[in-house]
């Protein structure tokens, strides 16, 4: 049976910070990491880095434990940590990396023509389009 991918919280759709760092420093600012063993740190950023635009992953729950080096027991728990920090949301097989709690999404940009759809519904964005509506964004600021 194939896996339909679907957004598991779309209250919580990550956005990529604006802050120059590929993790978002508020993991460490609004302390995140100090709630999370070394484990779950582990799984964060497995699942941060292997994630699409939407924070979504299905990697297979045997896949991530053997790859993080972890026993069933210690991956189950390094889930539940992330989970319970609300991180993540979990649905099997899928993974969300969430917003984090008490974020409100973006408002999408709008112009007076509307900016063209960076996705197609059959593919990814072409970086030209992502570069465009990346210059007119930081134009209305």
């Amino acid at each position: 049976m194939k896996t339909v991918k679907r957004v598991l919280r779309p209250e919580r759709l990550r956005q990529v910070p604006e802050q120059f760092s590929w993790v978002d420093q508020a993991l460490v600012q609004r302390h995140f990491i100090d709630r999370c063993d070394a484990r779950a740190a582990a799984l964060y950023l497995f699942l941060v880095t292997v994630a699409d635009a939407e924070g979504m992953s299905y990697y297979g729950e045997l896949t991530l434990a053997r790859r993080l080096h972890l026993s069933h027991e210690e991956f189950v728990a390094a889930r539940r940590q992330l989970m319970d920090i609300e991180l993540i949301a979990y649905q099997a097989p899928l993974y969300q990396v969430l917003a984090f709690p008490g974020t409100a999404p973006r408002a999408p940009a709008s112009t007076p023509a509307q900016a063209p759809e960076t996705r197609s519904s059959n593919g990814p964005a072409r970086l030209a389009q992502i570069l465009d509506q990346m210059g007119r964004r930081r134009a209305q600021l």
